[in-house]
């Protein structure tokens, strides 16, 4: 029982460190193409602009969650809890220091490759129950992308797997005590950082999205609180992606 609630406990402090997490990169990411096309972001709530992603979360939060008419109701509201969901359980394996970890198993990195397949899921839930031409056409686009880049990840992975020989991702933070492995997997780095901008949608590979032929892409028909579980699924992803990148090649 002490068991149990210890894991609990461990879950729930991870789960809150990553919604703290999503939050204030949403807030930097904000602050940067703020910089990049001089103005100044969000500066109004908060000093600098730093309770923004409160207020941002509290609107959805208290926002209507609308469903349309036409749509198949039931996987229309399942869909972003799908997705978020398959966004956290990723976080299991992942270590956070020499012992800091919730799920320490010799099959992490063939865990987290399943997982991150799982994800197109949830997509191409919203996108068919929504029925919306619009919205389906973005999560194929979307899935399509997501499944395409997953073989170079995989195989960049790969790379790392066989300098370790080990999946334990400990054990892999450890074989790099001498030397890390993007010096002599320069080119596998490159590999799996372009991957992981192309499985998160992030510039240049935010196709999916399209804003000028299908606007948001496969959410377009969400709102309120189901519209910000696909965006935490998102970030989730994001912050995951830069995690396995420190993870298999600068020493974690």
């Amino acid at each position: 029982m002490i068991f149990f609630f210890n894991t609990l406990l461990q879950i729930f402090i991870i789960i809150i460190f990553l919604l703290l997490s999503i939050a204030f990169v949403t807030l930097l990411e904000r602050k940067i193409l703020a910089l990049i096309q001089r103005r100044q972001g969000p500066n109004v709530v908060g000093v600098f602009g730093l309770l923004q992603p409160l207020g941002d979360g509290f609107k959805l939060l208290v926002k209507e969650i609308i469903s349309p008419s036409s749509s198949n109701s039931f996987l229309f509201i399942l869909a972003p809890f799908i997705s978020f969901y398959i966004s956290l359980i990723g976080w299991g394996v992942i270590p956070f220091g020499e012992k800091a970890v919730l799920a320490n198993i010799d099959a992490g990195v063939l865990y987290l490759l399943t997982v991150s397949s799982l994800g197109v899921y949830g997509i191409i839930i919203s996108g068919w129950s929504s029925n919306s031409k619009f919205a389906f056409l973005g999560a194929l686009r979307s899935s399509a992308q997501m499944i395409s880049y997953e073989l170079p990840l995989g195989f960049s992975i790969l790379c790392v797997i066989t300098c370790c020989q080990s999946l334990n991702l400990s054990h892999i933070i450890y074989s790099q005590r001498y030397v890390w492995y993007v010096v002599p997997l320069f080119i596998p780095f490159l590999i799996f950082f372009i991957s992981g901008l192309a499985e998160t949608n992030r510039h240049p590979f935010d196709l999916p999205e399209a804003e000028s032929e299908l606007v948001a892409g496969y959410n377009i028909e969400y709102a309120g609180m189901s519209f910000a579980l696909f965006s935490l699924a998102e970030y989730s992803n994001i912050l995951m992606m830069c995690s396995l990148n420190s993870l298999f090649f600068f020493l974690g």
